[in-house]
């Protein structure tokens, strides 16, 4: 009992060193890939020292979260690759030790860091993301801080008034397919207007091709077509240019509160809700990058640690792939949210156990 608490214990250790050596190889080469890349922005915005050292400091984080799972895979590889080298698992065999036996204190610590990702995708990344493109757009971009950019289906309540629209081309200074509800002071609809698109022009909204329903006396909505309504309106083209926050400036329950609320307002929700999914399913990627990892290292016989490790990039990327894909099942309604958040690491965990068993036998 004793000597299996000391081989935990070593185990445990090495796999922690190796993933903090990768971690901190994985996260030098992205920020010096990063700023290579941005390093013209920065030069042409005339943004100060000061202004590109916070950027990649609050980038930092998320690149961090990102690094892990393949740093967490290169690590096993590298680990079982060493103790195969060494005859150390012949030993341990030889002890009576099966292989389940030997990975489950890297399987321990790899919940154990699947926890701490999740806490801190949760608590620090969202605040951090939230500064980094801050700083990119309002420094580097010269955007104005207080305006959404890119934004589908957007709802704006104004005074009296709520608009809808699908989406809005500011270069075009463009509403597609907008909706516009009218109220009076007790909060009654007194008239809507469709259209298929509505135009900026000269201070006013022109809407082409639409219908207009006012309400009667006896609170009848009657319909009449229209080719071309002009309405001057409080709001312009700058107010529906603000930026959306991308998911990782948001929680879990920051996303499942605004999914929510998306819903209640009669919208679709579905990316808010498979964004919301992912943020839960992300972290156990570090477990199924031991589990998958274990068996590579060891089933690889020729080429040594460099191949098993040539290996364990492929499997990444391939990993990453089908992330990618079922990700875009669940954002076209194709797989609901939750499956389509899980089924990447349902396929791999169960490749990876099969595995295991292959390589136990």
């Amino acid at each position: 009992m004793v000597a299996m608490k000391v081989l935990s214990k070593y185990l445990a250790t090495e796999f922690l060193k190796l993933v903090c050596l990768c971690q901190v190889i994985f996260l030098s080469i992205y920020l010096i890939v990063d700023f290579v890349q941005k390093i013209d922005n920065f030069i042409e915005a005339q943004a100060s020292l000061g202004v590109m050292l916070a950027y990649f400091v609050y980038k930092t984080p998320l690149i961090f979260i990102q690094m892990l799972p393949p740093a967490t895979l290169i690590s096993v590889i590298i680990l079982f690759s060493l103790l195969k080298r060494k005859n150390e698992l012949t030993a341990m065999k030889a002890c009576g030790l099966n292989l389940f036996k030997v990975v489950q204190p890297i399987v321990v610590t790899a919940i154990m860091i699947s926890i701490s990702l999740f806490l801190f995708s949760e608590i620090v990344v969202p605040y951090s993301s939230s500064k980094f493109n801050e700083i990119w757009e309002v420094e580097v971009e010269k955007r104005d801080p207080t305006q959404f950019y890119g934004m589908n289906q957007i709802w704006y309540k104004g005074p009296g008034t709520i608009y809808w629209m699908r989406r809005f081309d500011y270069p075009n200074r463009t509403m597609e397919r907008p909706t516009l509800y009218f109220f009076d002071e007790s909060f009654h609809l007194v008239e809507r207007i469709d259209g298929q698109r509505a135009i900026w022009e000269e201070g006013k909204w022109k809407i082409e091709e639409g219908i207009i329903q006012r309400a009667t006396e006896e609170g009848i909505y009657r319909p009449t077509k229209f080719t071309d309504l002009y309405l001057v309106l409080e709001a312009t083209p700058e107010t529906f240019i603000k930026r959306e926050r991308d998911p990782e400036e948001m929680s879990y329950w920051q996303l499942k509160r605004y999914a929510e609320r998306v819903l209640m307002e009669g919208y679709d929700n579905t990316r808010y809700l498979v964004d919301m999914n992912f943020k839960v399913a992300f972290p156990f990627i570090i477990l199924i990058m031991v589990l998958m990892g274990t068996p590579i290292s060891l089933r690889v016989e020729k080429g040594g640690v460099a191949f098993a490790i040539f290996i364990g990039i492929g499997v990444c990327f391939l990993y990453l792939v089908t992330l990618g894909f079922t990700r875009s099942l669940g954002l076209s309604g194709i797989l609901p949210p939750i499956l389509s958040a899980w089924l990447g690491n349902l396929i791999f965990l169960f490749l990876s156990i099969y595995l295991m068993m292959k390589v136990a036998r």
